[in-house]
C-alpha cells in the first residue's frame, strides 16, 4: 500500500506529535516551577533559615530600608539623628552635673546652636577668633615638624585638621599627620602608567619628565590630592592609597596654582598660560576655562560657590562666575598680587609685591583698605630683627607671597621673606595687626586650622617661583605654631 507524501503517518508519528513539541514542553515546564505543594515551599525556607541565609537577607533588607528615600527624606532623617545625639549628649551633661533645667530651654538652645554652627561653615556668620588670640609666649614659635630637601612651595590641611600636605620644588610630595609628624610620600609611577592614565609628551625635552611641584590642593572630603607643576599637567591622586588616578592636560605652560571647591570634587587651577580652568575629579572631565588676565596667573582660591578669585602679574584680581561665564576685575593701586584668599563671599585678601596686605570688597574696583609696608620688618646677616630693609639689592624678601584666612572667621595672615609671619585681624572696613610671629625662610604657603588652634607655613631658602632671592640660614619644611585662644 503507497501512502501520498505527507500522509497521516508523517503528520501523527512521534516526530510531530505535541507531547515532543518545543512549546508544549517549556509550557510543562513552567507548571511544574509552580505546581510545588506548600510542604516544599516550607522545607526550602527551613533549609535556608538551617544555612544562616535568612539572617543574610535580614541584613541585605535593613541595608536596603532607606534605598529609595528621596535627598529630601534622606536629609530629613540625618538631621532627626543628628539631633537626638545632641540631646543625649546634653542630658548626659546635666546628668553629671545633676541640673534639672527645663527641657523646653534646653531644646531652644540646642536649635540656637546647630543654627550657629551651620551659618558659620556656610559663611553667613563670620567667628570671632582674632579677639580671642592671645600674646604668645616667649616659649611659642614655630617648629618644623616636616623637613623637605627643597623649598616648600603649597601646603593644604584636611578638613579635620589631622593630615596635612606639602609639596617642595624638587618634585616630593608628603602627607603626614599633624600631632606626630610621621610622614609618607608619594611615590610617582612609571611613564607607561602615566601616560595611561591621560598624560601627554609634547612638552619640550626640558620639561617632559620634569616632577617640580608648584601647587597643591586637597578635597574636603579628603578622597583627592591635586598637583600641578612644570609639566602643564594636573596630577590627581588617591589620598586613601597614595596612588596615581588621573592627569588632566590642557594648560599649555607650567601649572602655578589650584584649589578644590568646598564641598565637592570641583577642581579650579591657574597657569602661566593666563588662563583659568574648571575641572571635575570625580568624573574625570575637563569643565570649563575662562579668560582674562594679561600675565601669569599666581594664586587662586574658592568657597562653596562656583566661583573662585585669581590674581597675575597683571595687577588684577579677577572673580571668576563659573556658571555665568562671566569675570569681574578687580585692578591693584601699582604692584603685582602675589596671592589671595577669600574671606566671605563677598571679601577677599591679596598680598603684593612691595609689602602691601589689600582687603577687598565685591561692590568697589579698588581696595576697601590697605596694609602698607606689612612687611618691611626683616633679618639681618646677623640673624637678628631690625627695622631696616634687608638685602636691598633683592626685593623679594618684601614681597607677600602667601596669605591666609582662619575659615569662616576674622583671623587672618600673611608671609613673605622678611622673617616674620603677622596675624591680622578683619574687621569691616580695615585690617587690624594683632602680632608677629618670627620664622626664617621666605613663607610661600599658609594654612589656618579650622578650630583656629595653629598655623602651619611651608618656608625654604627660595622664593616659590624661582630664585629671586637665597636665604642660606633658612630651613626648607613645613612649620608650625599653636595659637592660645581665650
Amino acid at each position: 500500500m503507497k501512502y501520498p507524501k505527507g500522509g497521516s503517518i508523517k503528520r501523527g508519528g512521534k516526530k510531530g506529535s505535541n507531547d515532543r513539541d518545543p512549546f508544549f514542553e517549556q509550557e510543562t515546564r513552567k507548571r511544574r516551577k509552580v505546581s510545588y505543594d506548600d510542604e516544599d515551599i516550607e522545607s526550602i525556607e527551613s533549609d535556608a533559615e538551617e544555612n544562616g541565609f535568612a539572617e543574610d537577607k535580614r541584613e541585605a533588607e535593613d541595608e536596603d530600608e532607606f534605598a529609595d528615600e528621596t535627598a529630601g527624606e534622606k536629609r530629613k532623617r540625618l538631621a532627626e539623628a543628628l539631633l537626638k545625639r545632641t540631646r543625649e549628649a546634653r542630658q548626659r551633661e546635666r546628668e553629671e552635673r545633676d541640673d534639672d533645667d527645663d527641657d523646653e530651654d534646653d531644646d531652644d538652645d540646642i536649635v540656637k546652636t546647630l543654627m550657629k554652627k551651620q551659618q558659620e561653615e556656610t559663611g553667613r556668620v563670620r567667628r570671632a577668633i582674632a579677639s580671642r588670640v592671645q600674646e604668645p609666649l616667649s616659649s611659642d614659635g614655630f617648629s618644623v615638624i616636616v623637613k623637605h630637601r627643597h623649598s616648600v612651595v603649597s601646603v593644604a590641611l584636611s578638613d579635620d585638621d589631622a593630615r596635612g600636605f606639602s609639596a617642595s620644588k624638587d618634585g616630593t610630595i608628603l602627607h603626614w599627620d599633624v600631632s606626630s609628624g610621621e610622614k609618607e610620600i608619594y611615590k610617582w609611577p612609571s611613564d607607561e602608567i602615566l601616560k595611561s592614565h591621560g598624560m601627554k609628551v609634547r612638552e619640550p625635552r626640558n620639561k617632559k619628565h620634569s616632577r617640580a611641584t608648584l601647587a597643591l590642593a586637597v578635597s574636603s572630603d579628603g578622597r583627592y590630592l591635586a598637583t600641578g607643576g612644570v609639566d602643564r599637567h594636573i596630577h590627581i591622586w588617591d589620598v586613601r592609597t597614595r596612588e596615581h588616578v588621573q592627569a588632566f592636560p590642557g594648560h599649555r605652560n607650567t601649572v602655578s596654582c589650584l584649589c578644590f571647591r568646598h564641598g565637592s570634587t570641583e577642581l579650579y587651577s591657574g597657569s602661566f598660560d593666563r588662563s583659568v580652568k574648571a575641572w571635575n575629579v570625580e568624573d574625570k572631565a575637563f569643565v570649563q576655562d575662562s579668560f582674562g588676565h594679561q600675565d601669569d596667573v599666581l594664586a587662586i582660591d574658592a568657597l562653596r560657590k562656583e566661583r573662585a578669585i585669581s590674581v597675575g602679574r597683571d595687577r588684577t584680581m579677577q572673580l571668576h562666575k563659573m556658571p555665568e561665564q562671566a569675570r569681574m576685575m578687580y585692578r591693584a593701586p601699582a604692584s603685582s598680587l602675589e596671592s589671595c584668599c577669600f574671606i566671605s563671599d563677598t571679601e577677599y585678601l591679596s598680598g603684593s609685591d612691595n609689602g602691601t596686605v589689600a582687603l577687598w570688597g565685591m561692590l568697589k574696583k579698588k581696595p576697601i583698605f590697605l596694609l602698607k609696608n606689612e612687611h618691611s620688618v626683616t633679618i639681618n646677616e646677623n640673624g637678628d630683627h631690625d627695622n631696616v630693609e634687608y638685602n636691598n639689592s633683592c626685593t623679594a624678601s618684601s614681597w607677600v607671597s602667601s596669605v591666609a584666612v582662619c575659615r569662616g572667621s576674622d583671623l587672618a595672615a600673611s608671609g613673605a621673606g622678611n622673617g616674620f609671619v603677622h596675624l591680622m585681624a578683619v574687621e569691616a572696613t580695615a585690617l587690624r595687626p594683632l602680632f608677629k610671629l618670627p620664622l626664617s625662610g621666605y613663607v610661600n604657603s599658609m594654612a589656618f586650622a579650622k578650630s583656629g588652634k595653629f598655623l602651619i607655613a611651608g618656608a625654604g631658602q627660595e622664593t616659590r617661583f624661582g630664585r629671586w632671592g637665597c636665604l642660606k640660614s633658612a630651613q626648607n619644611g613645613v612649620a608650625i605654631h599653636p595659637l592660645r585662644l581665650s
